[in-house]
């Protein structure tokens, strides 16, 4: 039986991919974060050690006593915990960042990857066990976006990709060839309340991968909250990348999507 850590954030990319481990006959030993992770990843993999934070050293050694090689990153960790005072005043963390030129996602995750490596432990493909939830190309619901919104379609993904090239963000939202709002540390979910405050409904979202997307870590997330808030939003489609974008509770999102007549397509 292979012996897996997970790294373990929040919302439900972790425990899919307990689920998906649990397939393959591994034995998931997963560092959980106080305060991120559910805890309903105690009954879905096989050892559960819960820290701060500001304890992160301590995986290091939870991974060496556990006979862990191989390990995977999943979930994010809330972005305004980098300002919060248990990072500003943890010493560790603070060498950490103060090591790295910036504080872009990309730039920190490769840090932690550096770190993972320098303890004899490899980073692996975050979607290693997933592989069936990432979307695949097409159209994903009943509705088909009208002629305009796929011009919006073709207009936002070419701003994605720009946004995304600088490891800005993965996401924006437009209106009539508008840039409406693009994504930076407040994630999809807020961009997409923000966008549709400011329009007030006829969105189209696209969210992309980066140019050279890492599949080890910060991949395309979307599930049935992103759908909520296109709804709320007003939003008229969802645009993806195919094969690179995750889509966690794919049957409930779609089935609200056809619902509230947003059309959802994988590029």
């Amino acid at each position: 039986m292979e012996r897996i850590g997970l790294i373990a954030g929040n919302r439900k990319f972790p425990l899919l991919f307990c689920e998906g481990a649990r397939k393959k006959d591994c034995h998931i030993v997963v560092v959980a974060i106080k305060g991120e992770t559910s805890a309903k990843i105690n009954k879905l993999a096989d050892k559960v050690y819960w820290l701060r934070l500001s304890e992160f050293k301590r995986m290091f050694d939870i991974f060496k006593a556990e006979g862990i090689k191989n390990v995977v990153m999943a979930g994010q960790i809330s972005p305004h915990r980098l300002f919060s005072r248990e990072v500003v005043n943890n010493k560790d963390i603070q060498q950490i960042l103060s090591s790295i030129k910036n504080k872009k996602t990309d730039t920190i995750f490769g840090a932690i990857a550096d770190k993972l490596k320098d303890a004899g432990l490899e980073l692996l493909d975050s979607t290693i066990f997933v592989k069936d939830s990432l979307a695949q190309k097409g159209t994903l619901t009943k509705s088909e976006p009208g002629s305009s919104v796929w011009e919006d379609v073709k207009f936002g993904l070419e701003l994605a990709k720009a946004i995304g090239a600088l490891d800005i963000g993965q996401t924006v939202a437009v209106k009539d060839k508008a840039i409406v709002a693009v994504e930076a540390l407040e994630g999809t979910d807020n961009l997409i309340s923000r966008a549709g405050k400011i329009v007030r409904g006829g969105i189209t979202v696209v969210k992309v991968s980066k140019p050279k997307q890492d599949m080890r870590f910060d991949i395309p997330v979307i599930g049935l909250n992103t759908i909520k808030r296109l709804v709320k939003a007003g939003a008229k489609c969802l645009a993806i990348e195919a094969d690179k974008t995750l889509f966690i509770d794919r049957e409930l999102s779609v089935k609200l999507a056809d619902k509230k007549g947003i059309a959802i397509v994988a590029l």
